[in-house]
């Protein structure tokens, strides 16, 4: 970071500081907001773009490669006036970094001449073009965009410290996409009464990015296709220097009649949930006493300061009060038996939880029962304890899925058939995609500053969509065109800017 900027940051902390000086008590007589005599102008020279950070992501998709990629191996247009391939695809994951929740809002975009230069672009597509890009889309190209995405991500991970490697953790899961829609081809109707598509989601929890994804009509078990998705994932991990792949997946993804080739690769690792039969509850049922150990799950964090008491709970005194069936955990065991699937011809070690629950009514002890959790895996080395872990960390899939619904908005259906919408969602879910390429970019120089530099890593590649966006797109700017240089210049300050400029310097060398 240049010292003129860095003492531009550090002038700006020190004014925000000042005023929210929580001792500075002047002027506390009369309300804070004292505005009054306001007028508006429109501005003659001086542009401004509220998304500044976009230039920062424009900047990385160059120095990745990712336009070149797109325009030299994804053909979906014969004829590029005006616009090439990388131009939609970009315009699509852009939406989302610049406040866009639906394909309408590309209008919106295409009518601000300060981001149509910021991005040296005459003009962006507007939705009805879009649409019909997305439209022209077979498998084959939707194929094609996602293994130029895995081409660009194993160059992000190439310049990832040797520590990255050791093992990937791959997860799966379904979303069902809603649509109101009447005539949408290839929507159906769910289990659970929703007419829409169900999208399959592979997801490297290392790193939060979206590995695939694959629409399917709404009424597909959540299993079909997985198992392509996987064989593809294993691929581009193993190929982009992982030394060994954990697969996760919820009961769903057991897919027992892979297990014994995904179990034939030594650097493959999986731990599935397993459906409770009635088989597998008799088998629970008669381990010995000796054969359970109560389970100690790890606190969910650490108290930094002084525990804080805990708040009276207050829906489980109306479950009290109104005498509403209520269940409560008393307490969690676990053992593990070994299991051969009727699909499978090795046998595998296969993990239960036994949850103890009593069930209430008022204060009123109705019965005690026993709820059983099923787990295989083909890992032999670690504790019982630790699968259950492992296994339960996968939750944080339901995070991705949410934030790729709620804040990416890609799981949508704005199109009007499967490929289109699937299209939709793989280009879309870039965003997500270039929020962890951005975390992972971030410099870890040594030093002093390696450890604090390797928490604001984390901290990136962890956080929400939208406070991302808050933190590194959402930045208030003047565009200033010169004859050689296109200048941003940040009229705002916020306390992530020096992370900011610190990955600047990378995407400037």
């Amino acid at each position: 970071m240049k010292t003129i900027i860095r003492r531009q940051l550090a002038n700006r902390k020190r004014r925000i500081e000042r005023r929210l000086d929580r001792s500075d008590l002047r002027g506390c007589s009369e309300p804070m907001m004292t505005a009054r005599n306001i007028h508006y102008e429109i501005g003659e020279r001086a542009r401004g773009l509220t998304a500044g950070g976009l230039g920062a992501m424009h900047l990385l998709v160059r120095r990745l490669g990712l336009a070149d990629a797109i325009d030299r191996r994804l053909e979906v247009l014969k004829i590029h006036l005006p616009y090439h391939e990388s131009d939609h695809v970009l315009a699509l994951a852009y939406l989302p970094l610049c406040g866009g929740t639906c394909l309408q809002d590309l209008e919106l975009l295409r009518q601000d001449e300060v981001l149509l230069n910021a991005l040296g672009a005459r003009r962006l597509p507007d939705p009805t073009t879009a649409g019909d890009f997305c439209r022209r889309f077979s498998r084959d190209h939707i194929q094609t965009l996602q293994d130029i995405f895995d081409d660009t991500r194993r160059r992000v991970w190439a310049e990832q410290p040797a520590a990255f490697f050791a093992r990937a953790l791959v997860g799966m899961d379904g979303f069902l996409v809603e649509t109101t829609g009447q005539c949408k081809q290839g929507m159906d109707i769910a289990y659970d009464g929703t007419w829409g598509y169900h999208a399959l989601v592979l997801s490297l929890a290392n790193t939060g990015e979206v590995l695939s994804v694959l629409n399917r009509p709404g009424n597909r078990p959540s299993a079909e296709g997985a198992a392509e998705l996987i064989d593809r994932a294993l691929a581009t991990c193993f190929r982009g220097g992982f030394r060994q792949v954990l697969l996760r997946g919820d009961t769903k993804f057991s897919q027992t009649e892979h297990l014994d080739r995904w179990d034939d690769d030594p650097r493959v690792r999986f731990i599935f949930g397993y459906e409770a039969h009635a088989n597998l509850k008799a088998i629970a049922d008669d381990l010995p006493a000796h054969a359970w150990k109560p389970l100690q799950r790890p606190l969910r964090y650490t108290v930094k300061t002084q525990p804080r008491e805990r708040p009276d709970n207050v829906k489980e005194a109306v479950v009290v009060a109104r005498e509403f069936e209520n269940q409560r955990l008393r307490s969690e065991e676990v053992a593990e038996f070994n299991y051969r699937p009727t699909a499978c011809k090795k046998t595998y070690r296969l993990v239960v939880v036994k949850k103890n629950i009593s069930v209430e009514k008022g204060e009123k002890l109705l019965f005690d029962t026993v709820v059983y959790f099923f787990y295989i895996t083909n890992d032999w080395v670690s504790e019982a304890e630790e699968i259950v872990f492992l296994a339960n960390d996968r939750c944080d899939q339901e995070n991705l899925l949410a934030q790729l619904s709620g804040g990416v908005r890609a799981l949508r259906a704005p199109v009007d058939n499967l490929e289109s919408n699937w299209a939709y969602m793989v280009m879309t879910a870039l965003a997500w995609n270039l929020k962890a390429w951005w975390g992972l970019t971030l410099p870890e120089r040594p030093g002093r500053w390696r450890d604090r530099h390797q928490a604001e890593k984390r901290w990136v590649l962890g956080v929400e969509f939208k406070t991302f966006v808050n933190a590194f797109v959402r930045l208030p700017c003047q565009i200033i065109r010169t004859g050689r240089k296109l200048v941003y210049r940040l009229l705002g300050w916020n306390p992530y800017q020096p992370i900011f400029f610190r990955l600047l310097d990378v995407l400037r060398c």
